[in-house]
């Protein structure tokens, strides 16, 4: 029957005592005492059957065994410190998660994130990008940027103003309105529909359909159309010209866009009030 593998703590001991040649000052690297380090390295002798280690006065020296197991030992080590890394709780209080909208990653977010990295320079941030309300549950973020309505997603969560329904086209569209074509977002309750209801717009059948109002804005930004979308999610293309207002009639919306704090941390609390003070001009956090 073959031997079980030695224990990991017996290896770390070896290869710290064949980096000092010493088993104290490998005890003082490694947090234990100079006789369990030289138990250790005894017990990995016994069980790999060789000798490692010639013992002097004062030190060690290798043996020729010992000398060919150091560097697979350093390997494996390296490459266990490697896996382990991203998951040690140093790494962790530098990093955060955020699920959000992809309409809110693309166009409120991403614009403005070059001003988070240059203020938190060492805060690595995961984006997970969602659409519908349900697959928020399994994201297991720091911070959620949820949509959908109130009753929905906005349990614990702070809504995220403006929440009115706009009409917004490329400055290169000309025409009117009722004469271009419509641009979507589907699996809302707010639609062109309901817009024209609410505003009293006589408008055609919509031209294009997308799944969010972030592709909606897109389209529109390269002269695709008129897109019916959220003015949080519009207030970037506005301010930096890629859209202009089609008509200033708007329509409250039905669903919107909800934050929700996971987990408290100094990177969380950072992220939020970036986005507060990043964003004046949409809302505060």
């Amino acid at each position: 029957m073959a031997k079980t593998l030695p224990p990991l703590t017996w290896f770390r001991s070896f290869e710290a005592a064949a980096r000092r040649l010493s088993s104290t000052a490998a005890a003082d690297e490694i947090g234990l005492t100079q006789s369990a380090v030289s138990q250790q390295i005894r017990s990995l002798e016994t069980r790999l059957g060789v000798v490692l280690f010639h013992r002097h006065a004062r030190g060690l020296s290798l043996t020729d065994e010992g000398r060919k197991l150091l560097p697979q030992v350093e390997t494996a080590l390296e490459m266990l410190h490697s896996a382990a890394s991203p998951y040690l709780a140093e790494e962790k209080a530098r990093h955060l998660t955020v699920a959000a909208s992809v309409s809110v990653l693309e166009w409120v977010i991403s614009p403005a994130l070059p001003q988070f990295r240059s203020q938190n320079p060492d805060t690595s941030v995961r984006f997970v990008s969602t659409i519908w309300p349900d697959e928020y549950s399994a994201s297991r973020a720091d911070i959620e940027i949820r949509f959908g309505s109130a009753k929905q997603v906005g349990r614990d969560a702070t809504e995220l103003l403006p929440n009115d329904l706009i009409a917004v086209k490329s400055p290169q569209l000309d025409g009117n309105l009722p004469d271009l074509p419509l641009i979507e977002a589907v699996g809302t309750s707010g639609n062109w529909s309901s817009w024209s209801e609410a505003t009293g717009y006589t408008i055609p059948t919509p031209t294009f359909y997308v799944d969010s109002y972030g592709l909606a804005l897109q389209l529109a930004t390269t002269g695709n159309g008129v897109a019916l979308v959220n003015a949080l999610v519009a207030e970037h293309a506005l301010r930096t010209g890629q859209a202009i207002r089609a008509t200033e009639a708007s329509a409250p919306a039905t669903e919107g866009y909800f934050l929700a704090v996971q987990r408290r941390s100094p990177e969380v609390d950072a992220f939020l009030e970036w986005f507060s003070g990043a964003l004046p001009e949409v809302s505060r956090v």
